[in-house]
C-alpha cells in the first residue's frame, strides 16, 4: 500500500459511531412517515401525502445504505453515495422548510446534513473500506 496511510482506530470509531446513530435516526423517521404518518406533528405531512410516501423511502433506503454496504464489505463506497444523497436531501429539506416560513425547523435537517459530511469526508478521504477486507 504504497502512498496511503492507515487510518487511526479513533476516526474509525466515530465513523461507524456516527454511521450507525444516523442509520437508526433514518430509518426511523422513514417507518414513522411510512407506517404511521398521522401522528406526526408537521403541518407538511397532511398537506403532503406524497412527499411524506417519498421521502419516508429515501430515508430507509438511505439509513440502510449507511451502514449495510461497509458492514459486508460489499460494494462498501455505497456507504459514501448514501451520505451524499443524505446529504441532498437535508439541503433539500431544508429549503422546503424555509419556503414555507419554517425555518425554526431546520435545526435537525443541518445536524443531519453535517453528520452526512463528516462520514462522506470520513470514508472518502480518512478511513476508506476496502471491499472485502476485515480490518
Amino acid at each position: 500500500m504504497t502512498g496511503e496511510q492507515k487510518p487511526s482506530k479513533a476516526i474509525n470509531i466515530m465513523l461507524w459511531a456516527a454511521q450507525v446513530f444516523l442509520a437508526a435516526t433514518l430509518i426511523w423517521a422513514g417507518a414513522m412517515k411510512l407506517f404511521d404518518p398521522a401522528d406526526l406533528p408537521w403541518p407538511w405531512i397532511k398537506e403532503n401525502p406524497n412527499l411524506v410516501k417519498a421521502t419516508g423511502v429515501l430515508d430507509v433506503l438511505a439509513g440502510i445504505g449507511l451502514v449495510l454496504p461497509a458492514l459486508l464489505r460489499i460494494q462498501p463506497q455505497f456507504t459514501i453515495y448514501a451520505a451524499c444523497g443524505t446529504l441532498a436531501l437535508m439541503i433539500a429539506a431544508t429549503m422546503f422548510h424555509i419556503s414555507r416560513g419554517e425555518a425554526s425547523q431546520i435545526g435537525f435537517n443541518i445536524f443531519v446534513a453535517i453528520t452526512a459530511l463528516f462520514i462522506t469526508w470520513g470514508r472518502h478521504k480518512k478511513a476508506r473500506i476496502i471491499p472485502g477486507n476485515t480490518r
